[in-house]
């Protein structure tokens, strides 16, 4: 497929993607919109010219700070948007590309623009689904022989995070104080984490609610996934390893977690499906799926300094999950817990094979012991006030790519 309109060979927004997000400009009301190459496309402003007549979508749903209403609407609606998107903008129908009022009304350069949070995110869980993460952390902190505890292989581990900490890409944010206990003293001591880092993860999220009892089994959980999104999930090293026993995170993670705001949809990524990790032992019935689970999504890591010199320290890739979406909500499922529109869940940082694609500075500087060098001279064990960290992801096959943007946010120094 090809557009009339122009996109950059490189581009994330493909024809081929049509993402999903809301869009401000100065201080009108948000809106949502999809994007294609470097043009936003004014949902709302499309559905007043009629494009999408023929679904019966209220005004409002597309006049709205948030995509849960019109990702409520159901796949059967959604994938019909985005069909009608697809069609407007190929080169087999460009009436659109004649029509400069209408082209006026509904593009908006990208730079002009500012994005919001795509979702109102009602519950937010994280799992810990990155096998070789798991293997590492477990070797640093525990015994290298028996770095996965008992349970990892039969069950996707998760915990349920903060929601009103998400915040969308752009959003700077305060390094975190809380207590440490620095192993050579014998009280804990307060003030700002000397440990702070990233988690290069991806979240999906669920696009139909259930209720309670409800379970989704893994040949279901495609149907309830609406999409996808980059996800920093922040953490204060130093902080989580004196808190973390015997309930686990607190807030070493609940201070800041950033989300990239496009949502690419499961059918955009469809084409992009492999074979995950032979499990092993055998997972019980409920975790049994068939066919490919897994994607194959370039990921990448940066950091950028206070004079915004950029270094990359990360390629990593979303293959590698040991468990992957389906398994990860029918597990959340499985005991009954209901689920909502909206919610979001994210993977666990995402570590391959070597130490260059490793999804967390600890991994990357092995707990500090590694530093990690920058241009201007400097190093890096964790990261630094006023750095930049900046993920992108992008899945491609030939000459389709399908992507979705980046996702970065500065650190502030403590108030």
């Amino acid at each position: 497929m090809k557009s009339w309109l122009p996109i950059p060979l490189d581009s994330d927004f493909s024809i081929y993607n049509f993402p999903f997000g809301v869009y401000q400009i100065d201080n009108q009301k948000p809106r949502l919109a999809s994007i294609l190459g470097e043009h936003v496309i004014d949902l709302a402003a499309m559905n007043a010219l009629g494009f999408f007549n023929e679904l019966g979508i209220a005004e409002s749903v597309f006049e709205n700070s948030f995509l849960n209403d019109f990702i409520a609407l159901g796949k059967n609606t959604t994938n019909k948007v985005r069909a009608i998107l697809i069609e407007t903008f190929s080169t087999d129908n460009a009436a659109l590309a004649v029509n400069e009022e209408h082209k006026k009304l509904i593009l908006k350069n990208y730079q002009d623009v500012k994005m919001c949070m795509p979702v109102k995110v009602g519950n937010y869980t994280d799992f810990y689904s990155s096998i070789q993460h798991a293997t590492n952390v477990g070797t640093m902190f525990r015994d290298p022989k028996n770095a996965l505890l008992p349970n990892y292989k039969h069950i996707p581990i998760g915990y349920h995070g903060r929601a009103s900490s998400i915040t969308v890409s752009g959003t700077n944010f305060y390094r975190p104080k809380g207590q440490t206990k620095p192993a050579d003293a014998e009280l804990p001591v307060f003030g700002p984490t000397k440990q702070l880092d990233f988690e290069l993860e991806m979240a999906f999220i669920t696009g139909k609610s259930t209720q309670l009892g409800q379970s989704v089994s893994t040949a279901q959980a495609e149907d309830f996934i609406f999409g996808m999104v980059l996800f920093n999930d922040w953490s204060a090293r130093d902080m989580q390893t004196w808190e973390y026993v015997p309930l686990g995170p607190f807030l070493a993670k609940n201070f800041c977690s950033t989300v990239s705001p496009w949502v690419v949809t499961l059918e955009a990524l469809a084409q992009f499906r492999v074979a995950g990790e032979v499990q092993e032992p055998t997972v019980l019935p409920y975790l049994q799926y068939s066919g490919n689970k897994n994607i194959d999504i370039n990921l990448s890591v940066s950091i950028a300094t206070e004079k915004g010199i950029e270094q990359p320290i990360s390629l990593s890739n979303y293959k590698y999950m040991y468990w992957n979406m389906n398994q990860q909500l029918a597990h959340h499922t499985v005991n009954g817990c209901n689920i909502e529109v909206g919610d979001m869940y994210a993977s666990g940082t995402i570590s391959g094979n070597d130490e260059t694609a490793y999804g967390s500075m600890l991994e990357l500087t092995w707990r500090g012991t590694k530093p990690i060098q920058m241009p201007d001279g400097t190093e890096r064990k964790f990261i630094n006030n006023y750095d930049t960290v900046i993920m992108k992801g992008y899945a491609a096959k030939g000459d389709i790519r399908v992507g979705f943007g980046e996702v970065r946010a500065k650190v502030l120094p403590s108030i």
